[in-house]
């Protein structure tokens, strides 16, 4: 039992009326007229409390499957009172590491009736994490105390990568399917037959199929669209760079999030898809498959993975790949760079893809730094600040100029956007068919 304001405020009510009796009959009446209210206040408040016992409200949790990682991901608790109105107060046990829009919830039900009470969680880690029991604060009908009572509902729940993204990005890929792709057959784009059509102005005149047109009495031309069923390898550094924080998350997980949206509009184009972890070795590599199956697999078998304080063998992670991997393949590495004398190895790494294979570097940037470069600064102290951010994005631009002389394709996006730039350069090599 846990008094309300209200019995507070009737014991304040008390001190005032032992001063009247102690003014108009004498001290001794004003102490056990005083003592008398406070123990009648206390008695009902505590036989108050106990009547909410018989019309407890009732309070659900509806299961918590899957979580994303940096997402809100909505947590829902359905209330149901009895036969009486009840004001109440919820709070469940969340893990403690996570953000929450709201700690605790508060609501007024009529008698009879339900309600869904919603609160937000923003998860940071992946991983399994405990959800502990359901704390329930029911106000008393005559509001003098709270019945105060723990409802079991303890679970682990599992935080996978953004999930949520993903099915973002299903539905957005769905539906250019639909538009944008039949749009690129029509421009003739690509490299492999769909369909003939009659010549149209503005068609390209290579494109006419001579026989058909003899067949048909009437100018048709070839559809072309992008060669389908072609390889995308992508391999995900694991190492120190790996570890940072970057809003709010760590590096790795960005690369992680890259990496399944990048998979899944692989899958979606037709292509097999493929990953290899690596830091010091390839501690995890799932061959290129196609199907839509592949993308649960690789959300199963990458989700335990996390980032760890060692340095990245490039070479070894290439060398693992040209064995395993022997036809021409799109071969995207998610990493960091700081300078060129830092990251020679991934240079030389990348280098030894060309011209076999199709090397695609790409790049996580922290906001911050971007943010620090360009921020106009007047005190000495934040001018040096943005002198090293300055100087820290020139070495990561001649980084970049010398592995596009070395034939590889490049992206540097800040880490919070990487995935959406990543899937969008992808989709553009495959209409513009440089695999």
């Amino acid at each position: 039992m846990i008094p309300s304001q209200r019995v507070y405020l009737l014991l304040a009510l008390g001190i005032a009326i032992a001063l009247l009796l102690a003014i108009l009959i004498n001290q001794q009446v004003s102490i056990i007229g005083t003592l008398l209210f406070d123990a009648i206040i206390l008695g009902l408040a505590i036989w108050d409390a106990q009547r909410v016992k018989s019309h407890r409200v009732q309070v659900n949790r509806y299961p918590l499957h899957r979580l994303s990682i940096g997402r809100g991901n909505p947590v829902i608790l359905s209330v149901q009172s009895g036969n009486h109105s009840a004001k109440i107060q919820l709070r469940d046990y969340y893990p403690l590491d996570f953000e929450v829009s709201t700690p605790t919830l508060q609501t007024t039900l009529n008698p009879n009736s339900n309600q869904e009470l919603t609160y937000t969680i923003h998860p940071d880690s992946r991983g399994e994490f405990l959800w502990g029991d359901i704390q329930v604060r029911q106000l008393s009908p005559w509001g003098l105390a709270w019945h105060d009572w723990k409802i079991p509902a303890s679970e682990k729940v599992a935080v996978y990568p953004d999930l949520i993204g993903l099915r973002s990005l299903s539905i957005r890929l769905a539906l250019e399917n639909t538009g944008t792709m039949r749009q690129s057959r029509r421009l003739g784009t690509g490299t492999e037959f769909s369909e003939l059509r009659e010549y149209g102005i503005g068609d390209d005149t290579r494109l006419i199929d001579w026989k058909a047109t003899a067949r048909r009495s009437r100018p048709l031309v070839r559809v072309l669209e992008p060669e389908k069923e072609q390889t995308l390898i992508i391999l995900l550094d694991r190492g120190r760079l790996m570890t940072a924080q970057v809003q709010g998350l760590k590096r790795f997980d960005w690369g992680l999030n890259a990496t399944l949206s990048l998979a899944l509009a692989g899958l979606n184009r037709g292509d097999k898809v493929g990953v290899g972890v690596f830091e010091r070795e390839v501690i995890n590599w799932i061959p290129p498959e196609r199907g839509q199956h592949q993308l649960p697999k690789l959300i199963e078998r990458l989700t335990p993975m996390q980032p760890v304080l060692l340095e990245p063998d490039y070479f070894g992670a290439v060398t693992k790949l040209v064995n395993q991997q022997t036809r021409r393949a799109l071969v995207v590495l998610i990493t960091d760079i700081v300078d060129v004398t830092a990251s020679a190895e991934l240079l030389a790494a990348l280098g030894r893809l060309t011209p076999r294979y199709l090397p695609f570097c790409v790049t996580l940037r922290d906001p911050q730094v971007d943010r620090l470069a360009h921020t106009p600064t007047e005190e000495v102290e934040s001018t040096y600040t943005r002198a090293v951010a300055l100087d820290l994005m020139a070495q990561r631009q001649v980084a970049f100029a010398q592995l596009k002389q070395k034939g590889a394709l490049v992206l540097d996006a800040p880490a919070n956007q990487i995935s959406e730039q990543l899937v969008d350069r992808y989709l553009q090599l495959k209409a513009r068919n440089l695999l």
